[in-house]
């Protein structure tokens, strides 16, 4: 399936989805046929789907002869009879089961068993979609994102029955459509999905615990681990009323998974309405579609303390702010008894660190090491340590402008947890050949824009620190969504990348 070939796509479901495929497909030389149940709707998104062609024209991003071509290959299909002649029928249309084995009934009905039927579902299982059909072999998911026209990946879901022939066909669509496909088997949420719950839920369940703020959490991952958007950024985008119900289903669907529970605070606030920015209100508010983030407190003012740095892997980084902020630096082997305690703990807590180390907790505060001391410190207190203790060390590592966020004592910070729970749910995909490194990393930079992907950032970070991260979480808290698997723990063992695939036991 080349560029070169006329295919014949049919599409159902003129929606922000099935539209964005109906301008790709067209845009890769396909002959499409677009179908929805309300024929004003198909209407509706041609017409969108020729303004965006001749827009994109007029901003030199096509040729006008690209554009009047493509144009040219959209047809509207007035019922699913109209689909008798295509290749491939591509399913996009609500995210119900039951909605969808109707549909796949029909289309069995209406095309020739050559005809490959794909859903565009992002967490449904393709093969409990296939079980329903006469001829599951040649059911197959076929994921886009949103919006479609401006994502350049696709995930090509083979079921537990889909022939691989199926898969390849897809595969090279995609490529002619213009968009980067990943091979994925099915599994719940797929591979992208799969791994967006570690962003999302665990900056959730940080603010639920009331270790910081949604616009806290925002700028860490933004300033210090290098995120496009923050994770609430992210959710009032994407709508909790899309987020949180797939989540539910993707934990439902991999039988109670820790990894993928659902968190409490995000269905709550769905039910209440605060949705993101469709209502208006989320975990911001937006007037005119403007977010109305709040203002960031301003440091306090520096007046001088003596700090003494736990000796570490981070204390060289650690003492040279301390000099250069003008405080006075405690050399001693252990701290003098009016010091400022600075510690850098990877997955504890400040209070169990402090507690380990024998130093005194209402002296101690923490500092996340994990991405270096440069774009945002995170400073982190004990459940005892002094307020005045911590303000003056808030001060004093804000004192050469770099922004700092205080949060409450949590194992793992802010950072370290969400990057974490990334990288163990990637290495778990890769653990159970749902998808290849090369292709995991790839999707999740495409699809979530992410600025590594999972096992990218384990290689980057330290594969050993994102398991002690992980296990020092596992210890504290004792649940088990934050337990190290095998891939990561034997990868860490040996010291070779996260990405190293074992090679097969028969040469």
């Amino acid at each position: 399936m080349g560029k070169s070939d006329m295919l014949t796509v049919g599409i159902v479901g003129a929606g922000a989805m099935g539209r964005g495929i109906a301008q790709v497909a067209a845009t890769g030389g396909c002959r499409v046929l677009l179908h929805d149940a309300r024929s004003e709707a198909t209407d509706e998104a041609l017409t969108f789907i020729g303004g965006m062609l001749d827009r994109a024209a007029e901003k030199d991003r096509m040729t006008a002869e690209a554009a009047g071509k493509a144009k040219s290959l959209l047809n509207k299909a007035e019922g699913i009879d109209a689909f008798a002649d295509c290749d491939v029928v591509i399913e996009a249309v609500s995210e119900d089961m039951g909605l969808k084995s109707k549909v796949f009934a029909a289309l069995e009905e209406a095309t020739r068993e050559e005809c490959i039927l794909a859903s565009n579902t992002s967490s449904l299982s393709i093969t409990r979609l296939a079980a329903a059909c006469d001829h599951p072999e040649r059911v197959a998911g076929f994921h886009f994102f949103n919006p479609v026209p401006l994502m350049p990946l696709v995930e090509v879901i083979a079921g537990i029955r889909t022939e691989p022939s199926v898969i390849d066909r897809l595969v090279e669509l995609g490529k002619a459509m213009g968009r980067t496909p990943v091979r994925v088997a099915d599994a719940p949420g797929f591979l992208v999905n799969q791994v967006g719950r570690g962003y999302t839920l665990e900056a959730t369940n940080l603010v639920a615990e009331g270790v910081a703020e949604f616009a806290d959490v925002d700028r860490i991952m933004r300033d210090a681990a290098g995120f496009r958007m923050g994770p609430f950024e992210l959710l009032d985008l994407t709508a909790l009323d899309v987020t949180h119900p797939a989540s539910i289903e993707i934990y439902e669907q991999s039988y109670h998974e820790p990894r993928f529970r659902p968190a409490m605070l995000m269905g709550q606030r769905m039910q209440a309405g605060l949705l993101g920015r469709k209502t208006k209100q989320g975990h911001y508010a937006y007037v005119d579609g403007k977010q109305q983030r709040p203002e960031e407190p301003e440091a306090p003012g520096f007046d001088g303390g003596t700090f003494w740095v736990e000796p570490g892997e981070d204390a060289a980084a650690l003492r040279e702010i301390v000099c250069g902020s003008g405080a006075e630096l405690d050399e001693g082997e252990r701290p003098g008894t009016d010091s400022i305690l600075l510690i850098a703990p990877l997955g504890l807590d400040a209070s169990t660190h402090a507690a380990r180390a024998g130093l005194d907790p209402e002296r101690t505060v923490a500092v996340d090491p994990l991405f270096g001391f440069e774009g945002r410190r995170t400073v982190m207190q004990t459940i005892v340590t002094r307020p005045e203790v911590m303000r003056t060390a808030h001060a004093m590592l804000a004192q050469d402008g770099t922004p700092v966020t205080p949060i409450k004592d949590s194992p793992g910070f802010v950072a370290q947890r969400i990057i974490a729970m990334i990288s163990s749910i990637g290495a778990s995909v890769a653990q159970n050949a749902i998808a290849t490194p090369e292709d995991i990393d790839r999707a999740v930079k495409l699809g979530l824009n992410y600025p590594s992907g999972p096992l990218e950032f384990a290689d980057r970070l330290g594969t050993g620190r994102i398991v002690q991260i992980l296990e020092g979480m596992s210890a504290c808290t004792g649940d088990p969504r934050y337990r190290a698997g095998p891939w990561l723990r034997r990868r860490a063992a040996l010291g070779v990348s996260a990405a190293t695939v074992e090679p097969a036991p028969r040469g």
